[in-house]
């Protein structure tokens, strides 16, 4: 298995993030299909173009799309009713691209051109406020490439946060330990 097996199959899938193939990401189903723990056919998005892609790129032969991961439908995007939002924030970190904008209990709006139509935001939303909607535009291998590097981004955010978050905790504790240490040593100097 090559790292360079696992780039082509990366770049043809559609770069949507959604999960429907039971993986986090197309990357790592990418990676699935390389090892040969995944077969082609579970990519929706990508439809039957998808899977005569990944039959190309891997070799193995073209199978129809397995109806257990989803159906080939027109491209839909997201769309948040701002008369029904509450401003949970729910969608926000589900989405894997960004796309959706707003404050904590504020109307959250959908950057049309960012969204890939995944729907994990349709899915997470307790007021059921997002709606699928036609897409604008067609959905191109510019588009796919623009949304998974907006995706690598997120990750890298969410993963420098969590560094941050860690390193904060982590001196908490040490000057946690320093305050008992030095109430130890007081209490033991006035006894």
């Amino acid at each position: 298995m090559s790292e360079h097996l696992i780039d082509a199959i990366d770049d043809v899938l559609p770069q949507t993030q959604c999960r429907q193939c039971g993986y986090d990401g197309c990357r790592n189903y990418a990676w699935a299909i390389a090892m040969g723990e995944a077969p082609i056919n579970r990519c929706a998005p990508g439809g039957q173009k998808g899977i005569e892609a990944l039959a190309q790129v891997t070799g193995k032969p073209v199978l129809a799309l397995d109806p257990e991961y989803g159906h080939e439908v027109p491209l839909e995007v997201s769309h948040i009713n701002p008369d029904m939002c509450i401003g949970c924030r729910k969608c926000v970190p589900v989405c894997p691209t960004n796309a959706i904008v707003g404050a904590p209990k504020r109307l959250h709006a959908v950057i049309t051109e960012w969204c890939t139509g995944c729907a994990l935001c349709v899915i997470t939303c307790p007021v059921d406020c997002i709606q699928m909607q036609p897409a604008p535009f067609d959905w191109s291998h510019e588009r796919a490439m623009q949304a998974r590097q907006r995706y690598r981004d997120k990750l890298q955010r969410e993963k420098r946060r969590q560094s941050e978050r860690e390193s904060r905790l982590n001196a908490q504790s040490a000057q946690d330990k320093k305050k008992a240490l030095l109430a130890d040593i007081l209490a033991r100097v006035k006894k």
